[in-house]
């Protein structure tokens, strides 16, 4: 609440406004409950709208966040986590660096959309008992919170804590099978090297129960990385945990930090066999482009993309043969090279 305290506090807005004639707090929140809660509450989407107002608000601001490594998840690729991950209304879904919310609420829009109206009981589970989520920045922690309040609670099992000083064995008595990560990029180097991302991607994994499923969205260059400290965290990792394969994304997908992004789908707590084919899926053409003063926006063609990446994924398309449809091309990994995910 302590974030909230400017509102209070500040007396222009408390004060009644001739022209106006009610305070300006008075006519925000009239504004913001005709034009925004209602949309919210009502419209059943699993878009972060926080995240959004967010995003525009610091794309004006002396500080967008870059420096502390944060880029925020787009509302399709926290869909395409759910879709990946095949996310049910049974499973317990943990995002330890979760930012203004936006993996937890395509989470729980999808665990309710696979619930019965009128199962209260089982909605009220998934929203109090299933989501989880952790971040270290107050400011963000309250928006995050925010939105799950916005959304019917959810907000009990938001933690206010560094995911990287608390324990994985303590984590996984949560019980979460379902992790989802867009750690802090580019803050990892030979000093600190608790901050490559690689860094973050192994705590996760340790923190799920065995036989759980995650995905993270990172630079291809965590992927690919090359530093001493890099290679023994792969190997460390694929002593514990199996990789199932890795989506190189569209370069546009963060357009505004340079990053080249890929995700990474992970099986946890069961070492990665020496025989195993893992999946590389080229998905650059995904469908989204940037207009010009809007941003990423959808083209007509990206849900057929979308469906045809998780018909491949699913149905074992990539099997000891090479498939091509449009854009996306799929080679086992016996075939290709192009992200050495194994040191």
């Amino acid at each position: 609440m302590s974030q909230f305290d400017i509102i209070k506090n500040t007396v222009q807005i408390n004060e009644v406004n001739v022209s106006l004639g009610k305070t300006p707090l008075k006519y925000y929140t009239e504004f913001l409950y005709n034009r925004v809660y209602t949309n919210v509450v009502y419209s059943k989407s699993s878009e972060d709208i926080l995240g959004r107002f967010y995003g525009e608000f610091m794309s004006y601001s002396g500080g967008d966040g870059q420096t502390l490594g944060i880029v925020l998840t787009p509302r399709h690729i926290t869909d395409l986590f759910c879709d990946l991950l095949e996310v049910s209304s049974d499973d317990r879904v943990i995002d330890p660096v979760c930012g203004t919310g936006g993996f937890l609420v395509s989470a729980m829009h999808h665990m309710l959309e696979q619930t019965a109206e009128d199962d209260v009981s089982k909605r009220n589970s998934i929203k109090k008992d299933q989501i989880y989520g952790i971040e270290i920045h107050n400011y963000m922690f309250t928006i995050s919170t925010t939105n799950m309040i916005l959304r019917g609670d959810g907000k009990s099992n938001l933690e206010n804590a560094d995911f990287l000083k608390l324990n994985p064995s303590e984590i996984q008595l949560k019980g979460c099978n379902v992790g989802m990560l867009n750690p802090p990029y580019s803050q990892g180097s030979s000093k600190n090297p608790d901050l490559y991302e690689i860094s973050f991607t192994e705590h996760l994994l340790d923190s799920l129960v065995e036989g759980g499923r995650a995905a993270v969205i990172v630079p291809q260059s965590s992927m690919t990385g090359k530093t001493n400290v890099e290679k023994e965290i792969k190997r460390s990792i694929l002593k514990k945990h199996t990789l199932e394969g890795v989506i190189t994304l569209n370069k546009d997908t963060f357009y505004n930090f340079g990053v080249n992004p890929c995700i990474a789908v992970f099986t946890t707590g069961i070492p990665h066999d020496k025989n195993k084919k893992c999946k590389f899926i080229n998905f650059k053409d995904d469908g989204y482009k940037v207009a010009k003063h809007i941003g990423l926006i959808e083209t007509p063609q990206a849900k057929d993309k979308k469906q045809y990446l998780l018909d491949v994924c699913f149905d074992c398309l990539w099997q000891n043969k090479s498939t091509e449809n449009g854009s996306l091309k799929i080679q086992n990994h016996a075939e290709k090279k192009a992200l050495p995910v194994i040191p």
